[in-house]
């Protein structure tokens, strides 16, 4: 019994499958921080996902602008980016490159902008305050008013953009139309979640309803929610995880820390923001959505193999002892079969993982 036990053929095979699969996931461009992530997401029955960068396009462009007051397009355009040119956020980048693209320069003409999470950004120009982000941060928050007959031209803009307000001294200065369109394997990629035994496929956004209800159509998403926080992100994830389900968040952003840090297993894209990769447990090397389906894939067979491996271990080393009480096999034989075993699963587990 002590020539031959479990330990050494568990502690020696079983790394070396999880290894392989960090490598090989690594080969696909996508990092992984540790096995305990791919046991997780083998598991898997719950994927979230955040909707801009990530289930959409990671470089949105802004589309066009709407002036609403004293200030022209690309005066209104100017400000925009001289505010934004601060926070790393695909929408944010995509108004910064379009200033520089119309050949808007500006200098620093406000003073140390205010982040906040989810909501936008609060500063000061000319002793005036600015403010630039979300529906929801304008109009509710700070209480901006608009028009009847502005809101009607804003509420159809609504399905086709993705909409960014700009504020100056309590009145609406523009409507930065955001043109945030899907991912061309976006489909493709829930038909494989579906198919690799995800049943419950949801996007959680910030956005506002008509984007977020398009986008969730178009996917056939099994759930839905527009115009939420960070914190209504972790609230939902948390609320799954009681059910007993295994919850894989994908996000990009600073607004998505938190939901990613709450997951069993946090994933971020290639686009997104350090500390979204900090915090994630994986990290998508490439600016597409493939390598979630590559390291599920490679997380499945990896969880497959060691549980085929500890079957074997198992009935090897428990008929090599039996022999060996039995008087019917020596010590040495018993040893020298132990560890031909093991070598052989050892050997086995550092073969490639088919895609």
């Amino acid at each position: 019994f002590l020539m031959v036990d479990y330990s050494c053929a568990l502690k020696l095979t079983i790394p070396i499958a999880v290894m392989k699969a960090i490598s090989q996931a690594s080969k696909k461009k996508v990092l992984v921080k540790g096995g305990k992530y791919l046991e997780n997401l083998s598991k898997a029955n719950t994927v979230v996902f955040d909707k801009t960068g990530t289930l959409t396009k990671s470089k949105p462009q802004v589309a066009k602008i709407i002036a609403c007051n004293r200030l022209s397009e690309d005066e209104c355009l100017r400000i925009a980016a001289c505010l934004e040119e601060h926070f790393p956020h695909s929408i944010a980048r995509a108004v910064v490159e379009h200033a520089k693209e119309k050949g808007l320069t500006h200098e620093e003409m406000h003073s140390k902008p205010e982040y906040i999470v989810a909501h936008g950004i609060r500063s000061t120009i000319d002793g005036k305050t600015s403010l630039i982000g979300s529906e929801h941060f304008i109009f509710d928050d700070e209480g901006i008013k608009i028009d009847d007959n502005k809101k009607e031209i804003i509420d159809n803009l609504k399905e086709n953009y993705s909409l960014l307000y700009l504020a100056l001294d309590d009145q609406l200065e523009a409507v930065i139309c955001i043109d945030d369109p899907l991912r061309e394997e976006a489909k493709e990629i829930i038909k494989s979640l579906r198919e690799l035994s995800i049943d419950n496929i949801v996007m959680l956004t910030g956005d506002a309803e008509n984007s977020a209800k398009s986008i969730a159509s178009k996917l056939d998403l099994d759930y839905y929610k527009s115009q939420v926080l960070p914190e209504d992100k972790q609230k939902y994830i948390l609320e799954e995880k009681k059910k007993g389900k295994i919850v894989v968040m994908l996000g990009d952003g600073v607004n998505d820390s938190i939901a990613l840090s709450s997951a069993d297993v946090g994933i971020s894209m290639h686009q997104g923001a350090d500390i979204a990769k900090e915090i994630s447990d994986i990290s998508i090397g490439s600016d597409d959505l493939h390598g979630l389906i590559d390291v599920t894939k490679i997380a499945k067979q990896m969880n497959a193999r060691i549980r085929r491996d500890y079957v074997n271990i198992v009935a090897i080393n428990s008929s090599l002892i039996i022999l060996g009480v039995l008087g019917l096999m020596t010590n040495t034989r018993c040893a020298l079969l132990h560890n031909l075993s093991t070598v052989a699963i050892a050997s086995n587990n550092m073969r490639t993982y088919k895609d």
